[in-house]
């Protein structure tokens, strides 16, 4: 934190690839180990939020809000956070960075959190009252042993500590630009201390925390979006007659 963007990058980018991969392996290694289990994990995800007993129960909306609130946790599509990184990368074109910016929201949600869905309804443990966390460990634990949790808790740290550290970059700025570069030590002892509060305080107080603020972040900024609709047409176009030019060039 102390030493900025080229320090939270370079760390970062070290421990983040290596965290995802190891536990992409596991849960691929869970699947294609019980592979007779996926489809009927699959079905049941589709069958039970849409037509299953989610629709009987009237829950329908429950289930898409908490999906939509526990995606954008994940990914921060729409939030505004994500630019803020992506704004301090050098680069002749805006689109580009912006391409590489949306792959985080692939490889995040589309294949670690549906790897992580499918394993855990594999797994049939999901009808209890165990938070996130404790039945992804039962799980892994249930195909891979005692090695299972240790490989959730090991990616959780990392998950965990990514998303800090990158969340007090994005604070710090944001204080930076609407006060003085001034308060940015401030800021840094109660983020500290905000962390240790959310460390220590109960789970359900902490999502509904964070889903408020999230709320409250993507609202004016998906506003904002709409009023840049033209800049993001430009930059498009852009960044696609640049890729045109650079596919002739490698053609000649």
């Amino acid at each position: 934190m102390i030493g900025g963007i080229k320090s939270i990058g370079k760390v970062t980018a070290l421990f983040v690839p290596v965290m995802a991969g190891f536990y992409l392996l596991a849960g691929l290694a869970v699947m294609i180990m019980n592979f007779d289990l996926v489809p009927a994990a699959v079905a049941l995800i589709f069958t039970d939020a849409f037509t299953g007993e989610a629709v009987a129960g009237g829950a329908l909306g429950t289930v898409i809000r908490m999906g939509v609130a526990r995606g954008v946790f994940s990914n921060e599509a729409g939030l505004g956070s994500a630019p803020i990184a992506a704004a301090a990368a050098k680069t002749d074109l805006p689109g580009r960075q912006a391409l590489v910016s949306m792959t985080q929201v692939f490889i995040d949600t589309i294949v670690i959190c549906s790897i992580t869905g499918i394993t855990i309804v594999m797994g049939g443990l999901y009808t209890g009252d165990a938070t996130a966390a404790d039945l992804t460990s039962a799980t892994f634990d249930k195909f891979l042993g005692q090695t299972g949790s240790v490989i959730v808790a090991v990616g959780l740290l990392f998950f965990a500590s990514s998303t800090i550290i990158g969340w007090s970059y994005y604070g710090e700025k944001c204080f930076s630009y609407l006060f003085s570069k001034n308060v940015v030590f401030y800021y840094r002892i109660a983020f500290v201390l905000a962390v240790f509060i959310g460390a220590i305080s109960q789970l359900e107080v902490v999502w509904g925390v964070a889903d408020v603020m999230n709320g409250l972040m993507a609202f004016p900024n998906l506003i904002g979006l709409l009023g840049l609709s033209g800049v993001v047409v430009v930059e498009t176009r852009k960044i696609l007659n640049a890729i045109k030019e650079e596919k002739k060039e490698s053609n000649v």
